[in-house]
């Protein structure tokens, strides 16, 4: 085992630690202030922030990985996690939309800088002839965080329960300042930190593939979230009348589903040449939330529908998601992977928020079906889109001449728009 693969698996172990505690915290903050009688909208409210910094963190800290070392950036968003669970940790007078949605934004920071250190630190990993094996380790990275991910949300409706609101919290920081700790004296390597010092103005992509798959990935995630997000959750605790056990549970239940078919996915799909792949899954996903909004319509059982329809579009929706998280890998180029990595997940983050603003607004002013059918249509914008994407392996064997020009050109001190 390499210095690089134990420093790898020291980012993951993290990664996984932060990742239970934001599923956690994600379904107490909904069930808890659903509780308290807010409407889809205002609990819709608690999470732009959310989403809309990790937006910029994704921009943000793809420089900074590049510059800094995702050792750093791993750390300083395991930090910022621990000061978002304290900041709830207040008593309920204080626990207002705006302290709540400025926890949210430490919090969606915290979450993306992680993620982006997690996701770039596997291209160093694997070289560029192997695509089949970073496939494999993408999927099992992505699905792997994902059960777990689901853990969280079965985790948060439990301490919900049991500890309550502040006490479930408390708990958590307590854990993740351990984590905390821990990684400050195992994470030593700079993994992913340039040769070459980026420069700021290179946090946007110049790569068509890129901005291709970065679009597409914005919808697909909108197209989730426009459901998932606030008016699945407050859909199940109104009108099938289940407790916070039973949302937290199903939801977990779920994720942990999804997050296994996500590390399956090469095994379904095979090797494929990226295009066709993400345009093949797109379009079959887009079907899904369009038929459950039409069986809904007719007046067929709301529970079976919706149920059956949420596993198969979660089956279907984690290997479009494994796929694009292997894409996005291999476009990247070697050298400063982070900034290519971090511009994309800033499209991840912008679909979340898209569809979390939607997720409240539409269902509270016209019910789940319309978020359905918001679903089948951004779905379907992403499959259009991925018709533009090259074949992963063409662009294999172009970056390192893109690379190789882009020093060329940086050495004249001209700008290459690759």
């Amino acid at each position: 085992m390499t210095a690089s693969i134990r420093q790898y698996l020291v980012i993951t172990g993290n990664y996984w630690a932060f990742t239970l505690t934001d599923g956690a915290l994600r379904m107490l903050v909904v069930l808890h202030f659903h509780k308290l009688g807010y409407s889809p909208l205002a609990i819709a409210l608690l999470f732009i922030f959310y989403e809309f910094f990790g937006v910029v963190t994704n921009l943000v800290g793809g420089y900074l990985g590049a510059r800094l070392g995702l050792n750093r950036t791993m750390n300083i968003g395991l930090f910022l996690q621990i000061v978002a669970l304290v900041m709830l940790a207040v008593p309920a007078a204080m626990l207002t939309v705006p302290w709540v949605m400025a926890a949210q934004a430490l919090s969606g920071i915290a979450k993306d800088l992680n993620k982006m250190s997690a996701k770039s630190g596997i291209k160093m990993l694997v070289p560029d002839d192997q695509q089949g094996q970073l496939y494999k380790w993408v999927a099992i990275l992505t699905g792997s965080k994902n059960t777990l991910k689901g853990v969280g949300f079965f985790l948060g409706g439990v301490l919900l329960m049991s500890a309550g609101f502040t006490g479930a919290v408390v708990l958590m920081a307590a854990v993740l300042g351990l984590v905390w700790l821990a990684s400050l004296f195992l994470l030593k390597q700079e993994l992913g930190k340039s040769k070459a010092k980026p420069k700021f103005r290179e946090i946007l992509s110049k790569s068509k593939a890129i901005n291709v798959l970065s679009a597409a990935r914005m919808f697909l995630f909108g197209a989730r979230d426009v459901w998932f997000v606030v008016a699945l959750p407050v859909y199940m605790a109104t009108v099938f009348g289940w407790d916070h056990w039973k949302v937290g549970g199903f939801m977990a239940s779920w994720i942990i589903g999804y997050g296994f078919v996500q590390t399956i996915a090469p095994r379904i799909t095979g090797h494929t040449d990226g295009k066709s792949g993400a345009v093949l899954w797109a379009a079959l996903l887009a079907v899904i939330p369009a038929s459950i909004a039409g069986a809904l319509v007719v007046g067929w059982s709301a529970q079976l529908v919706v149920i059956g329809g949420l596993l198969l579009f979660g089956a279907l929706f984690a290997i479009n998601s494994s796929l694009h998280s292997y894409l996005i890998v291999s476009y990247a180029r070697g050298d400063g992977v982070s900034l290519d990595v971090g511009f994309y997940y800033m499209s991840n983050a912008a679909g979340r928020l898209l569809g979390t603003v939607l997720s409240g607004w539409v269902y509270q002013a016209y019910g789940l079906e319309a978020c359905l059918w918001i679903s089948s249509g951004l779905l379907g914008a992403a499959a259009f889109l991925s018709l533009r994407l090259p074949k992963t392996e063409d662009t294999v064997q172009l970056f390192p001449v893109l690379e190789q020009s882009s020093q060329t050109h940086e050495t004249k001190g001209q700008h290459h728009d690759s």
